[in-house]
């Protein structure tokens, strides 16, 4: 059942991330030679329109081939005929679609069980929160500087900055108190076990529910929230505080939807339902945000180079272009790899 789920969410995700390359391509009268999912040999085929639509056989991935794309062509409908803006829309349009699935997702979720505010629920007697005189029931509204809208992100500073909670840095809460702002300086202490704590409880389970604006904003929110993890995560990657073995890919994704299928099935079909939809928007928006690093062969990487071109008012190489991000897709395979044989050995460990 756990491939099942992880094969409908990664068809989900990629079908409109190449959904979005794929409707900006016509609109800018770029000719798409196939939109596909899946790679490998094709299982199903059709032609309309000028498009070949397929179905291929290994369940994974998907591609909005476009006339001219990787090579020196700007004839007729070609990619490279258009002008750097409308080329720029065509590239950037897949992440931005992962976000919009990621957004409209999190509506669902949102209407059906509410949203997590950042309101204290208890405080630590002799922590710097009691100290300061942050009461249950006050809400938390900025850390430093940074907006707070949800639980979670609450949550999420104090694990990401625990280094500097160690070197006694205070940090700056903001907060509401019967309606009043309020700003404090806590002095985060250990608990006793090694982690630095701000004295601050409360529960991302909390929920509120809200009217149609509320939910619209609370999801954008929450899009927000899952886009700031990943570059939190990518953050403490490329400062060594995570590994390669931190990291999951395709099996590891399969591994992890399995086990919160497993634990969600015994609360009912509902609930299942919603931590699929969880599964999904933190995947759609793990893609989107992946996808617009300035790494070869992604979209990030291409849009460099248009940015590159629309500043310089002058193409690059295609010839060099295209093997600059042959090698991003050769570093990006073996990293893939890497990932995989990783996967493996934690699921047999």
């Amino acid at each position: 059942m756990s491939i099942i789920l992880a094969l409908l969410i990664f068809s989900l995700i990629v079908i409109v991330h190449e959904l979005g390359h794929f409707l900006l391509a016509k609109f800018n009268g770029v000719t798409v030679t196939e939109f596909s999912l899946g790679m490998g040999p094709r299982i199903i085929s059709t032609v309309k329109g000028g498009t070949r639509y397929s179905w291929k056989l290994l369940p994974f991935g998907g591609s909005c081939m476009m006339l001219g794309e990787d090579m020196e062509e700007t004839g007729e409908g070609s990619f490279g005929s258009k002008s750097v803006w409308a080329r720029i829309s065509v590239i950037a349009a897949g992440p931005v679609f992962n976000f919009i699935l990621a957004y409209v997702l999190s509506i669902f979720i949102i209407s059906s069980v509410g949203y997590d505010l950042p309101v204290v629920l208890s405080v630590t007697e002799g922590y710097a929160a009691e100290q300061a005189g942050i009461q249950p029931g006050d809400r938390i509204t900025g850390i430093n500087g940074k907006k707070i809208h949800l639980y979670r992100e609450v949550s999420n500073y104090n694990m990401f900055h625990q280094e500097e909670f160690r070197k006694g840095t205070p940090v700056e809460i903001r907060y509401l108190h019967e309606g009043e702002t309020r700003v404090a300086e806590l002095v985060p202490a250990d608990n006793g076990s090694g982690r630095y704590i701000l004295g601050i409880g409360g529960n991302s389970n909390y929920r509120t529910k809200g009217n149609s604006l509320d939910i619209l904003k609370y999801s954008a929110y929450e899009v927000k929230y899952w886009i700031d993890l990943t570059f939190s995560s990518l953050k403490m990657l490329f400062q060594g505080k995570l590994t390669l073995n931190d990291m999951s890919g395709p099996v590891g994704v399969v591994d992890m939807i399995g086990e919160t299928y497993e634990e969600s099935k015994s609360d009912g079909a509902f609930y299942v339902w919603l931590n699929m939809l969880n599964m999904a928007i933190l995947l759609t928006a793990n893609l989107g945000v992946m996808n617009l690093l300035p790494i070869p062969a992604l979209d990030g990487g291409r849009l460099v180079f248009l940015i590159v071109e629309a500043l310089r008012r002058k193409r690059m190489d295609p010839e060099t272009e295209g093997k600059i991000h042959f090698a991003g897709l050769m570093a990006l395979m073996l990293l893939m790899v890497v990932v995989l044989f990783n996967d493996v050995r934690k699921i047999f460990l």
